[in-house]
């Protein structure tokens, strides 16, 4: 329920008027069955947009962390999280991404839209990177198809490093779904993963316009961390 408020009645309003959001190639989107839904990352507001503008609920996961603090604080944290169509996982074993897929395939199997952003963090410079292969893997076990879409205007709707939104024209553009369900037998092959990866972020790339970087966006990070300190 409180999905479908914050959408419509506490942020959505909000939403609609400062960012005036256009959308694009909507007739790529199912109106039913699961769907992987891929995209660039530029601000923390693109997941606010996409629930915006998708007419069905949008599931991303996240961390178990956000959703277990104490108080009073601690409740209007889980409370948004839960609202903006997060599921949480516990990311405390050795293998940190599986429990994430694991929540993205049960997503799939209830048919619902798994949302994820393939460069694994946000773009540092506005560029597009290297894909991480998680999505490719549970597009490639369940058959589930991969839509592609993209953001213009949220870096100046939400600037990096500013809490305070700013009215600015977003777009979102949605691309033609990927379908991989003809090497479902292959999902365990590393480099038909790979592939498949590498697929949706040229389709990212070609919606986008953005410049691609063949290196992850978190090592970039890392790198240009390295040289400011």
């Amino acid at each position: 329920m409180w999905y479908w408020i914050f959408k419509y009645i506490l942020i959505g309003p909000i939403l609609r008027l400062m960012g005036r959001p256009r959308i694009e190639g909507a007739e790529h989107l199912p109106d039913t069955g699961p769907i992987i839904l891929a995209g660039n990352h530029l601000t923390v507001v693109d997941s606010f947009f996409l629930v915006l503008v998708v007419p069905r609920r949008v599931r991303f996961v996240a961390k178990s962390e956000y959703f277990s603090g104490g108080g009073l604080k601690g409740a209007l944290i889980r409370w948004f999280y839960t609202s903006a169509g997060q599921v949480p996982i516990d990311r405390s074993g050795s293998e940190a991404a599986e429990p994430a897929l694991d929540a993205a395939r049960k997503i799939i199997a209830d048919n619902a839209i798994w949302a994820i952003y393939p460069e694994g963090t946000r773009s540092p410079d506005g560029r597009l990177y290297k894909g991480k292969t998680g999505m490719a893997r549970v597009a490639l076990e369940t058959g589930a198809p991969v839509v592609p879409v993209v953001m213009f205007g949220t870096e100046k709707f939400n600037p990096v490093g500013s809490r305070m939104w700013r009215p600015a024209r977003i777009v979102v553009r949605f691309g033609p779904a990927l379908d991989f369900s003809r090497y479902r037998e292959l999902a365990a092959h590393r480099a038909v993963v790979r592939s498949a990866t590498d697929e949706v972020m040229a389709a990212l790339r070609t919606l986008s316009g953005q410049e691609y970087v063949d290196t992850y966006a978190a090592t970039q990070k890392a790198a240009d961390s390295q040289a400011a300190a």
